[in-house]
């Protein structure tokens, strides 16, 4: 770092050097001389600073930006607090991992906690059994480092945006009474969406680094899970739906779908297609974004795909989201199990690119899906369907820069707590002819285009000891839309 400097301050010296000889040399000479010792100077500073400089340039507000945002429908409070010490305050030992699609007891917590933590990644689950979640919850609560917050999908989101004052917001979802006190004042909860208790949700954070037992995490992540009965049937939907009449908004976020996978399957189903003909009677003029979470039973999803995504025009979610959905519905890369550390961009690009040829809005296809915004640790990429959608660019970075402030901590991005992860070269593609693409950090905003879709990627400036990662997501998803245009059709 020394070095750098040392190299900065004498250019800066051979520059000002520059100007005192400058009326003896040549114009010529001086333009030359002078642009290259400023692109060295350039050069010299951080890649992380050099991306932070491009993004505030890159980062504009659309022409048409969004005044009223109707937000639903799962909303709880978070608990938080390291995973590792609220299973010691449990007495429960380190083990082997071993995924559960739901958790009936301690032993699956355990084990599943162990699973994911040991990949590093994010995941979601239903607890079964109501007594003893509240035990769980009851020992969560009351230890000393926990930490309670806005939670859900949807309240998380609707939080956000209301730190725009300009920005109206509605929120519809099982609001409690902490929950009620927790929330921004901009945010708006119809009478309908009160309820006398509070639904709780246990985030269990880990750090990179961190050991338990012998799993030790590659990255700083979270296990959720939660006893919610109330997000988990959607009770709040037909509510939601019908404030819209009186609220006007002029786009809608929806979220909370992964949460009925605790319901038995027929409950499931037959939920599913009340919520479709819910989102059905939202007027089509009203752009539609769905927010997708951990979920792990593949028929649902494909429901999901076939069912709702023809419904909405955007969508958002993560790389274990990504994996899961072209597992489920038998898309690109559907034989790879797992991703191996930061996923690869030509196998995203081509599941992205996948879902918006065969669910997508095409002039053959009655469908409104015309956006997804993808996020994962080391990058994210906007993907749209040309002339719906205006400003991506400015949407992907503005995303990007969310994820650096709100990992630190921080208002603004400080360039000596973050770095750059992302690969500094990748290929486009895996399954067609592909662009090699070298990443500038002068320019961190890449474009591609492919049979009438264009693709947005930039890095992220990852937080070197995260304080929060839940709700990262959501916030990227917000930032995203927030500086998104939606073009009328």
């Amino acid at each position: 770092m020394w070095q750098r400097s040392v190299c900065v301050g004498l250019l800066a010296l051979a520059l000002g050097y520059l100007c005192v000889l400058g009326p003896e040399l040549p114009p010529a000479a001086l333009r030359q001389l002078s642009a290259s010792l400023l692109g060295t100077l350039r050069r010299a500073r951080s890649l992380e600073a050099r991306t932070v400089a491009a993004w505030q340039a890159a980062i504009v507000r659309p022409a048409r930006g969004w005044a009223r945002v109707a937000v639903g429908v799962n909303a709880c409070v978070d608990v938080v607090l390291s995973g590792v010490k609220l299973l010691e305050a449990l007495g429960l030992e380190p083990s082997d991992g071993k995924d559960h699609a739901v958790l009936n007891s301690g032993q699956d917590l355990k084990e599943a906690f162990a699973h994911f933590m040991e990949r590093g990644a994010a995941a979601e689950r239903f607890f079964s059994d109501a007594e003893a979640f509240q035990d769980i919850a009851r020992t969560a609560s009351e230890h000393p480092a926990a930490q309670l917050y806005v939670g859900g999908n949807a309240a998380l989101i609707g939080q956000k945006l209301a730190t725009n004052p300009d920005l109206k917001i509605l929120l519809c979802g099982p609001v409690g009474p902490k929950l009620h006190e927790l929330l921004d004042d901009n945010v708006v909860v119809p009478p309908e969406s009160m309820q006398e208790r509070d639904e709780f949700h246990l985030i269990l954070e880990y750090q990179a680094g961190e050991q338990w037992g012998r799993v030790r995490a590659p990255a700083a992540n979270r296990f959720i899970f939660s006893h919610d009965l109330s997000n988990g049937a959607l009770n709040m939907l037909e509510v939601f739906v019908s404030s819209l009449d009186e609220f006007q908004p002029d786009l809608v976020v929806l979220s909370g779908l992964h949460m009925m996978e605790g319901q038995s399957k027929e409950m499931r189903q037959r939920r599913l297609m009340e919520a479709v003909a819910s989102i059905s009677d939202i007027p089509t003029d009203i752009p539609i974004h769905l927010e997708l979470a951990s979920m792990t039973d593949q028929d649902f999803m494909s429901n999901i795909v076939h069912q709702v995504f023809p419904l909405v025009n955007s969508i958002g979610l993560n790389e274990q989201e990504l994996l899961f959905l072209t597992q489920s519905a038998s898309g690109p890369h559907a034989s790879l199990a797992s991703w191996s550390g930061i996923p690869d961009v030509g196998v995203v690009s081509d599941i992205l690119f996948w879902i918006l040829k065969e669910h997508g809005k095409t002039a053959a296809r009655a469908s409104d899906l015309t956006r997804i915004h993808f996020h994962t640790l080391a990058y994210h990429i906007l993907v749209t369907v040309d002339g719906h959608w205006g400003n991506q660019a400015a949407a992907v970075a503005a995303g990007a820069r969310a994820a650096g402030t709100q990992a630190c901590a921080t208002d603004t991005i400080d360039t000596t707590k973050v770095f750059l992860k992302a690969p500094l070269e990748f290929v486009t593609s895996h399954t067609e002819a592909p662009s090699k693409i070298s990443l500038n950090p002068d320019e961190p905003v890449v474009q591609w285009h492919r049979e009438g879709i264009s693709f947005h990627f930039t890095p992220v400036l990852v937080c070197k000891d995260p304080v929060r990662t839940v709700g990262l997501g959501d916030a990227i998803s917000a930032e995203g839309l927030l500086y998104s245009e939606a073009y009328p059709q």
